[in-house]
């Protein structure tokens, strides 16, 4: 053998061993193995767990201190626009109805909805989180739940992103107000 062919081979020899070493170092860094969590105890999981479920509960209080804290319609509703309203009320078109007697569509009828009992449309399958919700379409309930309907009750089958403008909520709760025989007075 000729030391250039020792050569070659000592140099593809460490060419291996470098690209072993890139591959590795390369695969480690994709995946991110920690070792230190690796080897955590038990004791170590609970304490996580238990500042997860800490996090869940302030994140929970911190959405109804939101809920809470949504901006009241009462004052807008004296000077709310039926015509505003009803533009609006296309959005809600699709899936509700708003007309006497008329059919539930995809959602319940909304037909004098003001101060109506909650899950109390005749005929329609609400979902088991609204329906034991309990309560009454307050003016000021009605505008939470469109605020965002997900997080005012969390499990409905609404499928609404909500309005976030008071104003909006204002004007779809007051178009919905006339839609009724005999409208429940403005608070």
């Amino acid at each position: 053998m000729s030391g250039l062919e020792v050569n070659k081979i000592i140099a593809a020899i460490i060419m291996v061993i470098l690209i072993i070493f890139i591959i590795n170092n390369v695969g480690d860094t994709i995946v991110n193995i920690d070792k230190e969590k690796q080897g955590k105890s038990a004791d170590e999981a609970r304490t996580v767990a238990i500042a997860d479920s800490l996090d869940s509960e302030k994140n929970n209080s911190e959405q109804t201190n939101k809920l809470e804290s949504i901006e009241q319609i009462s004052p807008l509703l004296i000077n709310a626009s039926l015509e505003k309203g009803e533009k609006l009320f296309k959005k809600c078109g699709s899936c509700h109805n708003y007309k006497k007697d008329g059919a539930n569509k995809i959602g319940p009828n909304l037909w004098d909805i003001i101060n109506r009992t909650k899950a109390s449309s005749e005929g329609f399958a609400y979902s088991t989180a609204l329906s034991s919700s309990g309560g009454e379409w307050t003016y000021e309930e009605l505008a939470k739940f469109l605020y965002k309907p997900k997080d005012y009750v969390k499990g409905t089958k609404m499928n609404f992103s909500g309005l976030k403008k008071v104003e909006d909520r204002a004007n779809i709760v007051f178009f919905l107000r006339e839609q009724s025989d005999n409208p429940v007075p403005l608070p």
